[in-house]
């Protein structure tokens, strides 16, 4: 049995990427090239960076909340009771987790639509 599953990945081996350099070409997209990304990120800086309208409340968030890891941490609730409407809750407390776990940042230039 384990000589007939050897038998078998050895006979579908990937190629190796230099027989192909089509393979090569796809790869472009994951160059070590950094995009221009804000380095210290504020509350006004995050929501802008969010977009989407959130931005409008940047005042109300800075004088209620007041530091930008307060922000990351906040609940639901707390926005619910700032008079934040349900849309912009859930986009600034899926930008605040996506943040927190590294895999988003504000660029320092807005994105282009």
């Amino acid at each position: 049995m384990a000589t007939a599953l050897k038998a078998t990945l050895s006979s579908c081996r990937i190629p190796s990427l230099q027989s192909q350099p089509s393979l090569l070409l796809g790869l472009s997209r994951f160059s070590s090239k950094s995009d221009q990304y804000i380095l210290k990120v504020g509350i006004p800086e995050f929501l802008s960076g969010v977009g989407k309208g959130v931005e409008a409340h940047v005042q109300k968030l800075e004088k209620e909340i007041g530091d930008f890891q307060k922000l990351l941490v906040t609940r639901t609730l707390k926005l619910k009771k700032l008079g934040l409407p349900c849309k912009h809750r859930k986009l600034i407390l899926k930008y605040t987790h996506k943040y927190r776990l590294g895999l988003w940042r504000p660029r320092a230039e807005p994105v282009k639509s």
